[in-house]
This record gives structure tokens, C-alpha cells and sequence, in this order.
């Protein structure tokens, strides 16, 4: 590639986004199709929002409990997990992609606005029209609030 020995470091250290020492395809596709739109960014935000119940501007167990349903998980229905692993297990899913220190070094159990955006920028990537992701995000999670998401009344 012509490149010296630093130059190739520098250029490594650009795509290995979690500092393991691996650039996998999820790197490489975002490093080279960089950032969501502005757009995108709003829809994502929106949904932030739809899961930050308190409005503390960090998801935690306590704003998924309630809004994520584990009662058909598997693991849930054969006993090997538990309510609130499983929803850890959730939460985790939107900070294993987030690039600050390493990533694993990160995980908190809560997910902030930055680890969220990460996490639906590596979505968008994949996907190349705005339409569409914006249709994928609201039937995720109901911006329109057309989806009934309560069980109705009976006599």
C-alpha cells in the first residue's frame, strides 16, 4: 500500500474501532462508510428517547423494565435466566459496540445517548435508504404511536 510502518499503525488504529487488535467487518464497513445522517441520527434519538422513561439521558435496567417483554424469551421460559439478565443481556447488545477504551472496558449496564448512536450507526451502514431505516425504526419502536403496545380491557 506504500505506507510506512506508522502510517499503517495509524490507519489500523482508525479501523479497529474497540482496540482489540482485530479490525472485524463491521469496523471496516464504518470506518470507510463513516457516520449516519443527520436524519438518521433524529430518528435513532427519537427511539432514544422512547426507552429513556426518567429522562435521565442513560437507559438502564429500570427504563427497559416494563417496555421489554422477556416473558417468551427462551432462556426466560426454560429457567436458565433470569428477568433481569436477560434484560442486561439487552442492554449490553447497544454497548458492545461502542468504541471508547475498548469497548468491554465500558459496560456498565446502562446506555447512554453516544453508546446508542454507535450501536444504530453500525445498523445504517447496512442499509442505504433513509426511508427505509426510518420505516425499520418506527415498527422497532412505534414512534408514530400507531401500534397498540397495551393488552385491551375484558369483561
Amino acid at each position: 500500500m506504500g505506507l510506512t510502518d506508522e502510517q499503517m499503525r495509524i490507519a489500523f488504529g482508525e479501523f479497529d474501532r474497540n482496540g482489540d487488535g482485530s479490525i472485524d467487518y463491521e469496523e471496516f464497513l464504518r470506518t470507510v462508510r463513516g457516520e449516519m445522517n443527520e436524519g438518521r441520527k433524529k430518528i435513532s434519538l427519537q427511539a432514544f428517547n422512547v426507552m429513556d422513561k426518567d429522562g435521565s439521558g442513560v437507559i438502564d435496567i429500570i427504563d427497559v423494565k416494563g417496555r421489554y417483554d422477556v416473558s417468551r424469551h427462551p432462556d426466560f421460559i426454560q429457567g436458565k435466566k433470569t428477568e433481569d439478565e436477560i434484560l442486561f443481556e439487552f442492554l449490553d447488545t447497544f454497548e458492545q459496540h461502542s468504541r471508547p477504551n475498548g469497548g468491554l472496558k465500558n459496560r456498565d449496564g446502562t446506555v447512554t445517548k453516544d453508546e446508542w448512536i454507535d450501536y444504530y450507526t453500525n445498523v445504517s451502514m447496512s442499509i442505504d435508504d433513509d426511508r427505509y431505516f426510518a420505516v425499520m425504526m418506527n415498527n422497532a419502536w412505534n414512534l408514530d404511536g400507531k401500534k397498540v403496545t397495551k393488552k385491551g380491557w375484558r369483561n
